[in-house]
């Protein structure tokens, strides 16, 4: 299965000026929701992540995600490992546990999302089992869009590896030459 077509084929693949929830800028955006509201999609994702997870042995005990991204791609990864699957929320700016959800100290998880750009979301999550007691095992995406360059110190799994640019907003081009911006999920944000 190509995961670049099923980007294209769902019209997830986007050009244009965005505004990524890092605050960086770029000219392409994976709009992974698009591609996984099919859910045939979502559980031929699920299991090609799971497989690679399975294929390197890993020995982990519990699947966990950041809201909202790695929702469902966590969660089709953990019910194709047989595994119980937990998400974070970014609470007043900080990466939480709610809705009751525990995790043992102790736990090896792997961590799923849907797109790494930054790391930024991961490394939150990280930190966050870190403080409990938990250990990262490795962590997974559907795509790195860093072109391999984002590391966590675990092993990485992503199914495709891309190398899209991203922009501090004062050196964005397409800010330079007076491009609106767009901020998917979101509404339109005039950068003026």
């Amino acid at each position: 299965m190509n995961v670049k077509q099923m980007f294209v084929d769902a019209n997830a693949l986007l050009e244009g000026h965005f505004m990524l929830s890092s605050g960086l800028h770029s000219n392409f955006y994976m709009q992974s929701a698009k591609v996984l509201q099919d859910t045939e999609n979502a559980q031929v994702l699920g299991k090609m992540i799971a497989d690679a997870i399975t294929k390197q042995g890993l020995d982990i005990n519990l699947v966990v995600a950041p809201a909202m991204g790695g929702v469902i791609i966590g969660h089709e990864v953990a019910s194709n490992l047989g595994l119980n699957f937990v998400f974070t929320e970014r609470v007043s700016g900080k990466m939480t546990l709610r809705r009751g959800f525990e995790i043992l100290k102790g736990s090896k998880i792997i961590l799923v999302e849907d797109v790494f750009t930054t790391g930024k979301s991961t490394r939150e999550v990280i930190t966050l089992l870190d403080s409990i007691g938990v250990e990262t095992v490795a962590c997974a995406s559907i795509v790195d869009r860093s072109g391999g360059t984002v590391s966590f110190n675990v092993p990485k799994i992503s199914l495709l590896n891309l190398d899209i640019k991203s922009y501090n907003p004062d050196s964005c081009p397409m800010c330079i030459q007076g491009f609106a911006i767009t901020k998917p999920g979101s509404r339109f944000v005039n950068r003026g």
